[in-house]
């Protein structure tokens, strides 16, 4: 076993550094945590230029990146703007920078300027030097609604420069408009409530200009002697609230930087404690690093339609910007180790839009008017299962609480409208009667078990498909037990002894109904619960993560699951067995690609049952197959190839990450 060398040291280091710094210089000079990984270097073309990524913190609906080498850009590119549609670029760089010389020329010849850039968990930083000049930007979050630029220009020559620096912008698309009072650069938007400002501070003479779409703002006239340098502040705000968008007076930006690095910082420390033994090296702090960053992308504060903070699924993809029910519950248990009161609220958020019959819609959104909450189904539950993780990480009893009553109104909506023969066996189904919202009820949208379903009317507003999912019934059956653990926190005890008799009960139940002796596996059943839907897929393991088989069930399943012509392929556990007909492996979206989630459940099943070597070999295979996953640079995807490790779809995953993270951690 080899111990976490330098990713410790470098902790120790930075909380040795962070506890005697004085001077600001000394700041981050010597962060020693990883940084860069992820590549946030591109020049948006257009505002819908999805081909790089971007930083943001705080749960700030914007965000930033570095401009590549070969452009002009001095400055930060973007932001990119989630208030605005389904995510743009509001401009190529809302603040670039010129040095403008008394003959109005820039003095920064951009063709010989070397650029470095950084980005860590805390900020964004980057340099610009030619042979006269050192230009240096750190880009902070102060909070969800402010980002600060900070800027040092210095002279690196020999001789006095003298200089007026301008600031100045424009945007990529038409319907934002700007104003200013002198002071302050107000952005407004046709198509949000949003409101902008760009603001400098700290500074008491300049002059700003603009036309409707664009802007300068010039400084007086500089002159630097050899090694002196010039600090400017700049502040970009995007804000529902109009009263929030004050400026702020003297702001000591370092120490604002200093309070970052402490909280990831101290957000790491938490997370490398808990990581396997065998994860303690070198190779997986950049993995460690890269779940929590694309979280932390991913974080949203409430906002319009949405009450409570929470985490999209991805930043990046266009049709992704809101929350998904079985999305939140996973991304809860991860955000827990690290971030407690933001996993509750990714809880609280879903739960917000609860109906009266407990019914959890399947996504919700800030502004409907772009796309609509979706009540035609729900998601897989699972809630439960993470209000449990949230206890044992937090002690918090007051949050099951608070939950409990919910957590019992949902648990119990799926016998009343998801039962169609009253056998205390649920199906997946639809509040509209369409087939295709039954299938996105299971998660597993195209999945193969489902391609002869048919839909069948329970009472109104309320469907069920013709068969008997094994992995719906075994997520309830873990729902009643941790139902039954918590009333038993809260001293409930007729609901404690309720709950786990019933689980009792249907835990025989799928031991008998939907298990094939013969074929070694758990499938779905029709709706008679007498004849097999024989696809092979990850529905098969749920019931060893549930803890339901038996020991002689799970020795038959567990090598299915590790068998290199089924499920353990190069990254294990793809949808559909890799010997199936119908198995796709590229772009089969729920027909062949592997699933985060699911492989996750998949390692759980096995490690329940005493298989510890082949989860930890699966463990291995799932994080140094996937291409990409432990160099910076990559981001981490939604799926990948089982046979190639590609990665497939969106990237920036949100629940892909939570499951990596959840696989690194030594729980």
């Amino acid at each position: 076993m080899r111990i976490l060398n330098s990713f410790t040291v470098a902790i120790i280091s930075l909380q040795l550094l962070l506890s005697c710094v004085q001077q600001k210089d000394q700041i981050n000079d010597k962060i020693d945590y990883p940084e860069n990984v992820i590549n946030y270097v591109g020049n948006p073309k257009s505002a819908d230029d999805r081909s790089f990524f971007s930083y943001s913190d705080q749960g700030a609906w914007f965000a930033y990146g570095f401009p590549d080498t070969s452009s002009n850009i001095i400055g930060f590119t973007g932001p990119f703007i989630m208030t605005q549609e389904n995510g743009i670029w509001i401009s190529p760089c809302l603040s670039n920078l010129v040095l403008e010389n008394e003959e109005g020329k820039d003095l920064l010849n951009k063709e010989s300027i070397n650029v470095n850039q950084k980005s860590y968990l805390s900020h964004l930083e980057q340099s610009f030097v030619n042979e006269d000049i050192e230009i240096k930007q750190q880009l902070v979050f102060y909070s969800d609604e402010k980002a600060i630029i900070k800027t040092e220009i210095r002279n690196v020559s020999k001789d006095q420069i003298s200089f007026s620096p301008i600031v100045y912008g424009n945007f990529f698309k038409s319907g934002f408009h700007i104003n200013n009072d002198g002071q302050v650069l107000n952005i407004k938007s046709e198509k949000s409530n949003s409101n902008g400002r760009i603001t400098l501070l700290n500074e008491e003479s300049f002059i700003i200009s603009n036309s409707d779409s664009t802007y300068s703002i010039k400084l007086d006239y500089i002159y630097l002697k050899p090694h002196e340098s010039k600090e400017i502040l700049l502040m970009q705000s995007f804000s529902f609230h109009e009263n929030s968008n004050e400026h702020l007076e003297n702001i000591d930006f370092d120490l604002l930087l200093n309070k970052r690095i402490q909280e990831k910082t101290k957000q790491l420390n938490s997370l490398t404690e808990k990581l396997e033994p065998e994860f303690q090296i070198d190779d997986y702090q950049n993995l460690l690093v890269k779940c929590v960053q694309t979280l932390q992308n991913n974080w949203r504060v409430p906002a319009e339609g949405l009450n409570y903070a929470g985490c999209f699924p991805s930043y990046h993809y266009v049709w992704f910007h809101g929350f998904w029910a079985w999305d939140s519950w996973k991304h809860a248990v991860a955000l827990t180790y690290f971030n407690p009161e933001l996993a509750k609220d990714q809880i609280r958020a879903m739960y917000d839009f609860q109906t009266l019959n407990g019914f959890i819609p399947d996504c919700v959104y800030r502004d409907t008017t772009i796309e609509a909450n979706n009540y035609r189904n729900t998601k897989p539950p699972l809630s439960a299962w993470a209000v449990w993780n949230i206890f044992e990480q937090t002690n918090d009893e007051s949050f099951l609480e608070e939950m409990y009553p919910k957590l019992v109104k949902y648990h119990d909506w799926w016998y009343t409208n998801r039962d169609h023969d009253m056998d205390s066996l649920c199906e997946y189904g639809s509040t509209d009667g369409t087939l295709i919202a039954a299938k996105w009820e299971s998660g597993m949208d195209n999945a193969v078990r489902f391609d002869k379903s048919k839909i069948l009317t329970n009472n109104t507003n309320a469907y069920s498909l013709d068969q008997e999912s094994v992995d719906l019934n075994a997520y309830l059956y873990a729902e009643k037990l941790y139902l039954s653990k918590i009333a038993q926190i809260l001293r409930l005890e007729a609901d404690n002894k309720s709950f786990s008799t019933d689980a009792n009960h249907l835990k025989i139940r799928i031991q008998q109904q939907f298990w094939n002796d013969e074929l070694g596996w758990f499938f779905d059943t029709d709706i008679t619960g007498e004849k097999y839907i024989e696809a092979m897929g990850p529905e098969g393991w749920i019931p060893l993560w549930a803890n339901i088989a038996t020991s002689e069930q799970a020795e038959k399943a567990m090598l299915i699951m590790t068998d290199s012509s089924k499920f353990f392929t190069k990254v294990p556990f793809p949808t559909v067995s890799a010997d199936h007909p119908k198995f796709k492996p590229d772009g089969g979206y729920w027909r062949g690609p592997v699933w985060l989630d699911q492989a996750y459940f998949a390692v759980i099943a096995l490690k329940n049952y005493g298989y510890i070597k082949e989860a930890d070999q699966a463990t291995q295979m799932l994080i140094e197959n996937a291409e990409g996953l432990l160099d910076k640079g990559p981001a981490i995807r939604e799926n990948y190839q089982p046979l190639t490790g590609k990665g497939l779809e969106s990237y920036n995953f949100s629940w892909s990450a939570a499951h990596y993270l959840l696989l690194l951690l030594d729980e």
